[in-house]
Protein backbone atom coordinates (compact mmCIF):
# COMPACT_ATOMS: atom_id res chain seq x y z
CA UNK A 1 0.00 0.00 0.00
CA UNK A 2 2.07 3.16 -1.16
CA UNK A 3 0.03 5.92 0.32
CA UNK A 4 -2.22 5.69 3.63
CA UNK A 5 -3.61 8.92 4.87
CA UNK A 6 -5.24 8.72 8.25
CA UNK A 7 -7.69 11.93 9.32
CA UNK A 8 -6.95 13.07 12.50
CA UNK A 9 -8.26 16.42 12.39
CA UNK A 10 -10.78 18.38 9.73
CA UNK A 11 -12.18 20.83 12.07
CA UNK A 12 -11.02 24.61 11.39
CA UNK A 13 -10.36 27.27 14.19
CA UNK A 14 -12.71 26.38 17.00
CA UNK A 15 -12.94 22.49 17.91
CA UNK A 16 -16.82 21.67 18.10
CA UNK A 17 -19.12 19.07 17.47
CA UNK A 18 -15.69 16.50 18.19
CA UNK A 19 -14.18 17.84 15.50
CA UNK A 20 -10.21 18.37 15.83
CA UNK A 21 -8.16 21.31 14.65
CA UNK A 22 -5.95 20.37 11.18
CA UNK A 23 -3.66 17.06 11.34
CA UNK A 24 -3.31 14.09 9.27
CA UNK A 25 -1.04 11.33 9.41
CA UNK A 26 0.60 10.11 6.17
CA UNK A 27 2.30 6.67 5.74
CA UNK A 28 4.37 5.64 2.22
CA UNK A 29 5.56 2.45 1.27
CA UNK A 30 5.27 0.98 4.90
CA UNK A 31 8.51 3.29 5.35
CA UNK A 32 7.79 6.99 5.45
CA UNK A 33 5.84 7.99 8.76
CA UNK A 34 4.81 12.10 8.26
CA UNK A 35 2.47 14.05 9.94
CA UNK A 36 0.87 17.08 8.23
CA UNK A 37 -0.53 19.93 10.88
CA UNK A 38 -0.45 19.37 14.03
CA UNK A 39 -3.49 21.54 15.55
CA UNK A 40 -3.69 21.61 19.14
CA UNK A 41 -4.41 18.00 20.92
CA UNK A 42 -2.65 16.55 17.99
CA UNK A 43 -0.81 14.20 20.20
CA UNK A 44 -4.05 12.48 21.89
CA UNK A 45 -5.81 11.61 18.42
CA UNK A 46 -2.06 9.75 17.60
CA UNK A 47 -2.58 8.19 20.72
CA UNK A 48 -6.86 7.49 19.88
CA UNK A 49 -5.55 6.28 16.91
CA UNK A 50 -2.72 4.03 18.07
CA UNK A 51 -0.31 5.37 15.73
CA UNK A 52 3.56 5.40 16.68
CA UNK A 53 4.76 8.78 17.40
CA UNK A 54 8.23 7.76 17.55
CA UNK A 55 8.18 6.86 13.69
CA UNK A 56 7.43 9.71 12.97
CA UNK A 57 10.52 11.33 10.56
CA UNK A 58 9.05 15.05 9.81
CA UNK A 59 6.09 17.13 11.04
CA UNK A 60 4.86 19.47 7.59
CA UNK A 61 3.32 22.64 8.71
CA UNK A 62 1.28 24.74 6.31
CA UNK A 63 1.33 28.26 8.26
CA UNK A 64 1.04 29.35 12.01
CA UNK A 65 -2.41 29.40 12.82
CA UNK A 66 -2.96 27.75 15.72
CA UNK A 67 -5.56 25.37 14.65
CA UNK A 68 -2.19 23.93 12.47
CA UNK A 69 0.40 24.26 14.83
CA UNK A 70 -0.71 24.84 18.45
CA UNK A 71 0.15 21.13 19.11
CA UNK A 72 3.76 20.91 18.48
CA UNK A 73 5.30 21.91 21.70
CA UNK A 74 3.30 19.04 23.28
CA UNK A 75 4.09 16.53 20.77
CA UNK A 76 7.90 17.55 20.83
CA UNK A 77 7.75 17.93 24.57
CA UNK A 78 6.06 14.14 24.56
CA UNK A 79 8.96 12.60 22.07
CA UNK A 80 11.25 13.50 24.42
CA UNK A 81 9.85 12.41 27.16
CA UNK A 82 9.25 9.26 25.93
CA UNK A 83 13.12 9.13 25.09
CA UNK A 84 13.24 9.44 21.48
CA UNK A 85 16.85 9.39 20.14
CA UNK A 86 16.47 9.72 16.63
CA UNK A 87 16.46 12.97 14.73
CA UNK A 88 13.20 14.78 13.69
CA UNK A 89 12.75 17.24 11.12
CA UNK A 90 9.65 20.28 10.85
CA UNK A 91 9.22 21.65 7.93
CA UNK A 92 7.03 25.31 8.37
CA UNK A 93 6.57 28.80 7.09
CA UNK A 94 9.07 31.08 9.08
CA UNK A 95 8.50 32.23 12.67
CA UNK A 96 8.09 28.56 14.04
CA UNK A 97 11.87 28.21 14.31
CA UNK A 98 11.31 31.41 16.58
CA UNK A 99 8.33 30.12 18.23
CA UNK A 100 9.98 26.80 19.55
CA UNK A 101 13.46 28.83 20.45
CA UNK A 102 11.49 30.81 22.49
CA UNK A 103 9.16 28.56 24.25
CA UNK A 104 12.06 25.52 24.66
CA UNK A 105 14.67 28.43 25.92
CA UNK A 106 12.14 29.90 28.58
CA UNK A 107 10.95 26.29 29.93
CA UNK A 108 14.67 25.74 30.10
CA UNK A 109 13.62 22.36 28.11
CA UNK A 110 16.72 20.64 26.04
CA UNK A 111 15.17 17.67 24.22
CA UNK A 112 17.11 14.11 23.68
CA UNK A 113 17.19 14.00 20.12
CA UNK A 114 18.36 16.63 17.33
CA UNK A 115 15.24 18.88 16.03
CA UNK A 116 15.70 20.54 12.61
CA UNK A 117 13.46 23.10 11.76
CA UNK A 118 13.44 23.84 8.07
CA UNK A 119 11.39 27.45 7.16
CA UNK A 120 10.36 27.33 3.38
CA UNK A 121 9.06 29.85 1.19
CA UNK A 122 5.38 29.70 0.98
CA UNK A 123 5.64 31.54 -2.55
CA UNK A 124 6.88 29.04 -4.96
CA UNK A 125 6.45 25.67 -5.78
CA UNK A 126 9.71 24.14 -4.64
CA UNK A 127 10.84 20.63 -3.75
CA UNK A 128 11.33 21.10 -0.39
CA UNK A 129 12.54 17.28 0.14
CA UNK A 130 13.82 13.95 -2.02
CA UNK A 131 14.15 10.61 -1.03
CA UNK A 132 15.22 7.66 -2.99
CA UNK A 133 11.46 6.75 -3.53
CA UNK A 134 9.35 10.02 -3.52
CA UNK A 135 9.62 13.82 -3.80
CA UNK A 136 7.92 16.58 -1.50
CA UNK A 137 7.23 19.77 -3.10
CA UNK A 138 5.35 23.19 -1.81
CA UNK A 139 2.41 24.61 -3.04
CA UNK A 140 2.01 28.04 -2.65
CA UNK A 141 -1.53 28.90 -1.31
CA UNK A 142 -3.66 32.05 -0.99
CA UNK A 143 -4.16 32.78 2.56
CA UNK A 144 -4.17 36.05 5.15
CA UNK A 145 -0.61 34.73 6.30
CA UNK A 146 2.37 33.17 4.41
CA UNK A 147 0.90 29.59 3.79
CA UNK A 148 2.13 26.41 1.61
CA UNK A 149 0.41 23.05 0.78
CA UNK A 150 2.56 20.17 0.48
CA UNK A 151 2.55 17.38 -2.75
CA UNK A 152 3.69 14.20 -2.49
CA UNK A 153 4.95 12.28 -5.33
CA UNK A 154 6.56 8.71 -5.68
CA UNK A 155 9.68 8.73 -8.19
CA UNK A 156 8.62 6.80 -11.73
CA UNK A 157 9.24 2.74 -10.74
CA UNK A 158 11.45 0.67 -12.42
CA UNK A 159 9.96 -1.75 -14.90
CA UNK A 160 9.70 -5.48 -13.13
CA UNK A 161 11.79 -8.64 -14.15
CA UNK A 162 9.44 -11.68 -15.50
CA UNK A 163 11.74 -14.14 -13.70
CA UNK A 164 9.95 -17.25 -15.38
CA UNK A 165 11.60 -15.78 -18.56
CA UNK A 166 15.06 -14.56 -17.92
CA UNK A 167 17.91 -16.22 -19.65
CA UNK A 168 20.18 -18.36 -17.88
CA UNK A 169 23.24 -17.11 -16.65
CA UNK A 170 22.07 -13.08 -16.72
CA UNK A 171 23.82 -11.29 -15.13
CA UNK A 172 23.46 -8.55 -12.29
CA UNK A 173 24.03 -5.48 -14.60
CA UNK A 174 21.78 -7.09 -17.30
CA UNK A 175 18.98 -7.47 -14.85
CA UNK A 176 19.36 -3.47 -13.83
CA UNK A 177 19.71 -3.14 -17.58
CA UNK A 178 16.14 -4.65 -17.71
CA UNK A 179 14.90 -2.90 -15.00
CA UNK A 180 15.86 0.33 -16.09
CA UNK A 181 14.03 -0.19 -19.72
CA UNK A 182 16.97 -1.09 -21.86
CA UNK A 183 17.48 -4.19 -24.08
CA UNK A 184 19.72 -7.09 -23.28
CA UNK A 185 23.04 -6.30 -25.91
CA UNK A 186 26.08 -8.49 -27.33
CA UNK A 187 29.38 -6.50 -27.29
CA UNK A 188 28.75 -5.75 -31.10
CA UNK A 189 25.61 -3.63 -30.08
CA UNK A 190 22.76 -6.09 -31.29
CA UNK A 191 20.09 -6.87 -29.41
CA UNK A 192 19.74 -10.66 -27.68
CA UNK A 193 16.67 -9.80 -26.14
CA UNK A 194 14.38 -7.51 -26.15
CA UNK A 195 13.04 -5.57 -22.46
CA UNK A 196 9.21 -6.03 -23.71
CA UNK A 197 9.85 -9.68 -23.63
CA UNK A 198 11.13 -9.88 -20.41
CA UNK A 199 9.52 -7.62 -18.08
CA UNK A 200 6.09 -6.01 -17.08
CA UNK A 201 5.56 -1.94 -17.02
CA UNK A 202 5.98 -0.29 -13.95
CA UNK A 203 4.06 -0.26 -10.97
CA UNK A 204 1.82 2.92 -11.05
CA UNK A 205 3.63 5.88 -9.00
CA UNK A 206 0.78 7.52 -6.46
CA UNK A 207 0.37 11.21 -5.71
CA UNK A 208 -1.15 13.11 -3.08
CA UNK A 209 -1.83 16.74 -2.49
CA UNK A 210 -2.20 18.94 1.06
CA UNK A 211 -3.86 22.03 0.23
CA UNK A 212 -4.97 23.97 3.31
CA UNK A 213 -6.06 27.35 4.37
CA UNK A 214 -6.89 29.31 1.12
CA UNK A 215 -9.35 31.18 -1.08
CA UNK A 216 -9.79 30.08 -4.27
CA UNK A 217 -7.17 30.27 -6.62
CA UNK A 218 -6.51 28.31 -9.90
CA UNK A 219 -2.76 29.63 -10.02
CA UNK A 220 -2.49 25.99 -8.15
CA UNK A 221 -4.44 24.12 -10.90
CA UNK A 222 -0.42 23.09 -12.49
CA UNK A 223 1.07 21.72 -9.60
CA UNK A 224 -1.46 19.55 -9.73
CA UNK A 225 -2.55 17.80 -12.69
CA UNK A 226 -3.60 14.31 -12.83
CA UNK A 227 -3.13 14.08 -8.96
CA UNK A 228 -4.15 10.90 -7.32
CA UNK A 229 -5.53 12.41 -4.38
CA UNK A 230 -6.51 16.07 -3.49
CA UNK A 231 -7.04 17.65 0.09
CA UNK A 232 -8.74 20.95 -0.55
CA UNK A 233 -10.19 22.96 2.58
CA UNK A 234 -13.68 23.65 2.31
CA UNK A 235 -14.33 25.73 5.02
CA UNK A 236 -17.81 26.95 4.22
CA UNK A 237 -20.94 26.29 1.75
CA UNK A 238 -21.37 28.39 -1.24
CA UNK A 239 -23.93 30.02 0.72
CA UNK A 240 -21.47 31.83 2.45
CA UNK A 241 -19.35 32.19 -0.46
CA UNK A 242 -18.27 36.03 0.70
CA UNK A 243 -17.28 35.18 3.88
CA UNK A 244 -14.95 32.64 2.19
CA UNK A 245 -13.82 35.25 0.46
CA UNK A 246 -13.38 37.90 3.23
CA UNK A 247 -11.29 35.12 4.97
CA UNK A 248 -9.26 33.93 2.28
CA UNK A 249 -11.08 30.08 2.18
CA UNK A 250 -12.71 28.11 -0.06
CA UNK A 251 -16.38 26.40 -0.22
CA UNK A 252 -16.95 23.15 -0.81
CA UNK A 253 -18.14 24.22 -4.56
CA UNK A 254 -14.25 25.99 -5.14
CA UNK A 255 -12.68 22.77 -4.06
CA UNK A 256 -14.95 20.75 -6.46
CA UNK A 257 -13.86 23.08 -9.11
CA UNK A 258 -10.10 22.91 -8.44
CA UNK A 259 -10.00 19.11 -8.65
CA UNK A 260 -11.95 19.13 -11.86
CA UNK A 261 -9.70 21.41 -13.68
CA UNK A 262 -6.76 19.56 -12.15
CA UNK A 263 -8.19 16.41 -13.33
CA UNK A 264 -7.39 14.70 -9.71
CA UNK A 265 -8.70 11.23 -9.35
CA UNK A 266 -10.25 12.20 -6.24
CA UNK A 267 -11.33 15.28 -3.62
CA UNK A 268 -10.96 14.81 -0.15
CA UNK A 269 -12.32 17.98 1.59
CA UNK A 270 -12.12 19.16 4.93
CA UNK A 271 -11.40 22.18 7.43
CA UNK A 272 -14.86 22.68 8.42
CA UNK A 273 -16.35 26.04 10.03
CA UNK A 274 -17.97 25.51 13.09
CA UNK A 275 -20.74 27.18 11.96
CA UNK A 276 -22.10 24.00 10.18
CA UNK A 277 -22.77 20.96 12.31
CA UNK A 278 -24.04 18.61 9.67
CA UNK A 279 -21.55 18.38 6.81
CA UNK A 280 -23.76 16.06 4.16
CA UNK A 281 -24.30 19.68 2.31
CA UNK A 282 -20.76 19.66 1.95
CA UNK A 283 -20.61 16.64 0.08
CA UNK A 284 -23.79 17.07 -1.77
CA UNK A 285 -22.31 20.48 -3.04
CA UNK A 286 -19.38 19.10 -4.23
CA UNK A 287 -20.52 16.17 -5.70
CA UNK A 288 -22.21 18.17 -8.44
CA UNK A 289 -19.29 19.21 -9.75
CA UNK A 290 -16.97 16.78 -8.96
CA UNK A 291 -18.34 13.34 -8.18
CA UNK A 292 -15.48 11.60 -6.78
CA UNK A 293 -15.30 13.29 -3.61
CA UNK A 294 -15.57 12.23 0.05
CA UNK A 295 -15.60 14.13 3.42
CA UNK A 296 -12.64 13.93 5.51
CA UNK A 297 -13.84 12.25 8.64
CA UNK A 298 -11.34 11.99 11.84
CA UNK A 299 -10.47 8.13 12.38
CA UNK A 300 -10.85 7.23 8.48
CA UNK A 301 -8.35 5.92 6.16
CA UNK A 302 -7.67 6.93 2.92
CA UNK A 303 -5.62 4.80 0.62
CA UNK A 304 -3.87 5.01 -2.47
CA UNK A 305 -2.98 1.70 -4.29
CA UNK A 306 -2.72 -0.64 -6.99
CA UNK A 307 -6.45 -2.10 -7.70
CA UNK A 308 -5.18 -5.79 -7.99
CA UNK A 309 -3.66 -5.23 -4.43
CA UNK A 310 -5.01 -5.97 -1.21
CA UNK A 311 -5.01 -4.26 1.82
Amino acid sequence: MPFEIKILGAGSASPLYNRHPSAQFLKINQKHHFLIDCGEGTQFQLIRYKIPIHKISHIFISHLHGDHYFGVMGLISTMHLLGREKPLTIIAPPGLSEIVTTQTRISESIFNYSLNIIECNTETYFRILEFEDIEVYTIPLAHRIKCCGYLFREKPKKRRLINARLPENITLLQRAALRNGEDIKDEAGNILHKNEDLTLPPKKSFSYAYCTDTAYTESIVPYLQNIDLLYHEATFLNAHLQRATDTYHSTAEQAAIIASKANAGALLIGHFSSRYKDLEPFLEEACKIFPNTQLAKEGDWHILKEEHEHI
